[in-house]
């Protein structure tokens, strides 16, 4: 239960990061649905790199391991993670009149959970 308090909270600092990135890119190029997938997906690489950082040195306590394979691994689970939250964010802001911004954490949220803290777990930082 620890460790998955400690993703947790290593998701939230990176999740910081994410929404940062992501409100200033909305802000900047439009709430249209392309320009919030785009967004999403950016923000996501900024909050994925802040997560993988702690991930690895404190939440799994990896950083003996070879952060070669670790990045590899990650990269790929955080590319679907990226692909889960954009096609989430399309369609939730196309075919609903949810805010932006709810959206966003909805969205976020079930990726986190039901996602990548499970493939962080078994498989990235095994």
């Amino acid at each position: 239960m620890l460790t998955f308090l400690k993703a947790q909270l290593a998701a939230i600092i990176g999740s910081i990061a994410d929404f940062l990135i992501y409100a200033l890119l909305v802000q900047l190029t439009g709430h249209s649905p392309a320009m919030v997938s785009l967004a999403t997906a950016e923000g996501a690489v900024c909050g994925g790199i802040v997560n993988f950082i702690i991930a690895r040195k404190w939440v799994f306590n990896e950083g003996q391991g070879s952060t070669t394979v670790q990045v590899a691994r990650y990269i790929l689970v955080w590319t679907g993670s990226i692909l889960l939250n954009a096609a989430g964010m399309y369609l939730l802001t196309y075919f609903t009149p949810v805010h932006y911004i709810i959206a966003r954490i909805l969205v976020s949220i079930l990726v986190g959970v039901f996602y990548n803290y499970f493939l962080q777990k078994r498989f990235v930082f095994k």
